[in-house]
């Protein structure tokens, strides 16, 4: 087993040992990430002025860093918006008792007010900055989604002076949004005002990791505090299919995400 602080990559498998596949490819995690990065990618052809930052699910154990990663970077600069994949560090040693991660959290903070304060050098306007994150990922988008009023770590330099609340967010099958022990109740950490920014929320019903009920519990207190927010919800899909395609209608979801930004202004046909 790889030590903390000596980072490994590898190909997922299931009991037998040979490869899982999702959409019929192996996908590969990152493990023990102590220095966080961001790798910006910049937009294929006509640039929108738009930018997301990515955030890969895995647990807060590991990175699923092409499922949910550069795949996601493949989309997005197709579509003239501006990526940066942050690898966040993981595992997540010190969980609170709604498994809230909060180095990642600090690593998201650092990597939206990065992005926002170089926004001229990277040609992306600085007020159409947003997030994307899968699973443990799109609970990392609620989570600085409800925490950009103040940096959770002592500030390193001028860009920790410019605001990290991103301007839109997504979230796809998210965890750790609602609390199954209490009911399905909201996750007490988050903090939704109306200065939480649009969502947009997508998920399987029979999603067999993260329960469905994290997104409507996270959508019913959005609209309750008058977010603009917008839930999708299929019948099948699971869970972790990043932009793989498969046979069931929730693989069009990239398609609705691209509608849902231009609809908030984001992006133009």
């Amino acid at each position: 087993m790889p030590t903390r602080g000596h980072e490994v990559a590898g190909t997922v498998v299931d009991s037998t040992g040979k490869p899982k596949p999702v959409g019929g490819r192996p996908w590969i995690y990152v493990d023990s990430v102590s220095q966080p990065t961001m790798t910006v990618y910049s937009p294929k052809g006509r640039n929108t002025g738009a930018a997301v930052v990515v955030f890969p699910g895995g647990g807060y154990f590991v990175l699923a860093i092409d499922l949910e990663g550069t795949e996601a970077c493949d989309w997005l600069t197709s579509k003239g918006i501006t990526c940066v994949l942050l690898k966040y560090r993981v595992p997540c040693f010190r969980l609170g008792p709604y498994r809230d991660c909060r180095t990642a959290l600090l690593d998201a903070q650092r990597t939206v007010g990065l992005l926002r304060s170089q926004a001229a050098r990277w040609h992306v306007d600085p007020n159409k900055i947003g997030v994307l994150g899968f699973s443990a990922g799109g609970h990392m988008v609620a989570a600085i989604s409800t925490h950009f009023d103040r940096r959770l770590y002592r500030p390193v330099d001028a860009a920790d002076s410019v605001s990290c609340r991103p301007d839109f967010a997504i979230a796809l099958y998210p965890g750790h949004l609602a609390v199954r022990e209490k009911g399905f109740v909201l996750n007490p950490d988050l903090r939704i005002t109306r200065r939480t920014p649009p969502t947009l929320l997508i998920q399987a019903e029979n999603d067999p990791v993260d329960p469905v009920e994290n997104s409507i519990v996270y959508h019913a207190a959005l609209r309750k505090a008058g977010v603009p927010v917008e839930l999708h919800l299929f019948a099948k899909g699971g869970h972790a299919f990043g932009l793989r395609r498969t046979s069931f209608p929730i693989t069009e979801w990239p398609a609705l995400a691209e509608r849902w930004l231009e609809s908030i202004g984001v992006i133009s046909k």
